[in-house]
């Protein structure tokens, strides 16, 4: 999936953040800011240090909605390079639970805007990346998600593809 160009919006205060998320904000990358980010759908972006911080995090529903209020994205993404599998770039989690998703095993809108934030920040420091994340992993639903984007003179171009385990399948009917 091709993804529009993305935008970046307002950078979030980790103390807020990390009450929403139910951690320490040690956890937290403060190299890295904690920012609203857009392909198409806003998601907050939030960089961790590992894996042991992803798995702590426990929304509090209560500090989301009140975070929410006053943001355009209403969906959480927490990352980490240190992953389950070594052949992976990064774990991610998704929480979304405005939208009726409290996480997420497999979010292509929400990877794009994280690829976006990948390169403008230069994470891997390089203005191109080719990772793949997994997702889903908490939720036992593991995922794998395909990202490619790269800055093109301020341009960023981000693909999203991936592998996921089908659970269902439906119909609309009008």
């Amino acid at each position: 999936m091709k993804q529009k160009e993305p935008t970046f919006g307002q950078i979030l205060d980790i103390n807020k953040v990390s009450d929403v998320l139910n951690i320490d904000k040690e956890y937290i990358n403060n190299r890295f800011p904690v920012q609203e980010v857009s392909t198409g759908l806003p998601v907050i972006v939030v960089p961790l240090k590992s894996l042991e911080a992803v798995k702590k995090v426990k929304i509090n529903r209560g500090k989301y909605y009140e975070l929410i209020e006053h943001t355009d994205a209403k969906a959480i993404m927490v990352f980490s390079p240190d992953t389950y599998n070594v052949k992976n770039d990064l774990n991610v989690r998704d929480f979304a639970d405005y939208y009726g998703i409290p996480e997420d095993a497999a979010t292509g809108s929400s990877n794009g805007c994280l690829a976006s934030y990948l390169v403008k920040y230069r994470y891997f420091r390089t203005s191109e990346i080719d990772v793949c994340v997994e997702q889903g992993y908490e939720i036992k639903r593991p995922s794998l998600l395909f990202l490619k984007a790269s800055d093109d003179n301020g341009k960023i171009n981000v693909n999203v593809g991936g592998k996921v385990i089908k659970i269902a399948q439906g119909e609309w009917f009008l």
